[in-house]
């Protein structure tokens, strides 16, 4: 169970606390979100940029629909070996590198998918594929970012937020890509400029990156959590996910021992076993937060890529369609943005994340019925609404939830791993719910231009409804965990309120304690 909310340190005495032994925050924090912002907003607007148009594209470089598919499929298959680099190079090389690095494979892969349109060649599908993989290999990096750009360089009153704006940017990027895609591209001759537009934001990303961002990690930090200024490496990270549930008492079949006043209770056994996956495994919390989440991440990833296919054959424009696409993600910033808010007050973490699951799957079901229907441009429009509302507040909380429950693993690691299991998830479930489509003979007043018989997508939607449903309740019913990372915190500030006290006036307080000092130290784990 999470700590009660009395028990928590609130913003204004973290602060003074912060203030008392030297943390600081520095301005050009918010540049560096600004930079990843960007850049995550622009690898969005790549990764679905052929979505909304998908018959267009598919008439005009002669390709099926399923070659078009792929083309925003391969996000998710190149971000399964690739979030696993990511996340080492996050740990090895810093946030400053691997931010740079992304920037170059983003901008390398908008340019290169220009090719079939201003050249010549036999296969436009390889160039198309090409560019389209170079950008998802940047993706990786991008989203395993923002928490630990909270992390470093953001005090514990602003994480959540910083957090929520990072991510955020890239569902930004997919609400662009929906508007934008349909407007620019009214016949196949406006393909190159669609295209073209793309690269801009690309390369500005790419240039501030490489040009003003100085330092993966401030000179002072910010807060206690931060003091550390790199996080554990990644296969030390795995091996501590088991250390801390160990820590914790944590098992798959009891509950967590707790000590007095909510603490953890402290480790009494070194961790004996060096295999990293099963000590990840035994951590019970995270291994359910990753597979739900995991999967609610597959399900928006596949609802983004295939809404333009499931609409038209009921009859509906790509216009329409990109303004439900727009409204799913407009909702979904400012559900985000006031969901980020309230947890960074509360730090009701797992409350927010179930709620937010619960009230998501309702909205699925409503979906699956309602996008079968014709005519109903109204219903639809709420619908992807309330979808984008419920669903995306809910990603940065649980990027913060994942990161509180695995502590003190990096940042990169817990919220890395999370996402690949999720674009994992995505692929099946994409896979699984194009291939229960079946073709429609009998006539229709289907829009698409692909030039094949339109496709029934009910048992598709039903499956994607049941799947949302059956997540929400496995983590409603099983979740459970400790702040940990906030637990670790208060323990730091009541040492630091214990040096303060004129009991121990006779001792001069350093401005920062010692790595070992600090309670999430691996020596004290293991000790």
């Amino acid at each position: 169970m999470a700590r009660p909310s009395g028990d928590r340190p609130g913003a204004e005495a973290t602060q003074a606390l912060g203030a008392l032994w030297g943390y600081r925050a520095y301005g050009r924090r918010w540049f560096f979100l600004l930079v990843l912002s960007l850049l995550s907003f622009s690898n969005a607007t790549l990764w679905l940029s052929f979505a909304p148009v998908a018959d267009t594209i598919a008439h005009h470089f002669l390709l099926s629909t399923e070659q078009i598919n792929w083309l925003s499929r391969v996000y998710l298959v190149a971000s399964i070996p690739s979030g696993l680099v990511a996340i080492w190079v996050l740990d090895s090389v810093g946030l400053r590198w691997a931010t740079i690095v992304c920037a170059w494979l983003n901008f390398a892969g908008s340019v290169f998918r220009t090719v079939p349109v201003f050249v010549w060649i036999q296969d436009p599908f390889a160039s198309l594929l090409g560019g389209q993989s170079l950008c998802a290999l940047a993706q990786a990096l991008i989203v395993f970012s923002p928490a630990k750009l909270a992390a470093l360089w953001f005090p514990e009153h602003q994480r959540a937020t910083a957090n929520m704006i990072g991510t955020m940017s890239n569902p930004l990027g997919i609400l662009v890509a929906n508007l934008l895609s349909p407007a620019l591209v009214k016949k196949e001759e406006d393909i190159p400029v669609m295209l073209g537009i793309y690269v801009i934001p690309a390369g500005i990303a790419c240039l501030l990156a490489t040009a003003c961002l100085l330092e993966s990690v401030p000179p002072t930090p910010p807060s206690a959590r931060a003091t550390r200024t790199t996080s554990e490496k990644f296969l030390d990270g795995l091996k501590l996910v088991s250390a801390v549930g160990s820590r914790a008492g944590l098992t798959w079949g009891g509950e967590e021992a707790q000590g007095s006043g909510g603490q953890v209770a402290p480790c009494r056994r070194c961790c004996a076993e060096r295999r990293p996956l099963l000590q990840l495994l035994r951590n019970k919390a995270y291994v359910i937060l990753a597979v739900c989440f995991g999967g609610g991440i597959g399900i928006f990833s596949s609802f983004s890529v295939l809404l333009e296919q499931v609409l038209c054959v009921k009859g509906y424009s790509n216009e329409f369609t990109g303004l439900c696409g727009a409204l799913f993600v407009v909702f979904g910033v400012l559900g985000a943005l006031a969901l980020s808010l309230y947890v960074d007050r509360t730090k009701h973490f797992t409350e927010a994340v179930k709620i937010g699951f619960c009230l998501t799957s309702l909205v699925c079901v409503a979906f699956a019925l309602v996008s079968q229907l014709q005519g109903q441009t109204l219903a639809l429009a709420a619908i992807c609404s309330l979808l984008g509302f419920f669903g995306f507040s809910v990603a940065p909380i649980a990027m913060e939830l994942a990161v509180e429950c695995s502590f003190p693993v990096g940042e990169g690691a817990a919220a890395g791993l999370i996402f690949v299991l999720g674009q994992a998830e995505g692929v099946l479930i994409m896979v699984l719910l194009t291939a229960l489509t079946v073709h429609r003979a009998e006539p229709s007043i289907s829009t698409c231009q692909d030039g094949q018989d339109p496709l029934d997508w009910k048992v598709s939607l039903l499956l994607m409804a049941g799947l949302c449903t059956f997540f929400s309740c496995f983590l409603v019913l099983f979740f459970h965990t400790p702040y940990r990372r906030l637990q670790a915190e208060a323990s730091a500030s009541c040492s630091i309120q214990k040096d303060m006290s004129p009991a121990t006036g006779d001792h001069e307080p350093h401005p920062h304690a010692p790595p070992e000092a600090l309670p999430w130290h691996p020596h004290n784990l293991q000790h």
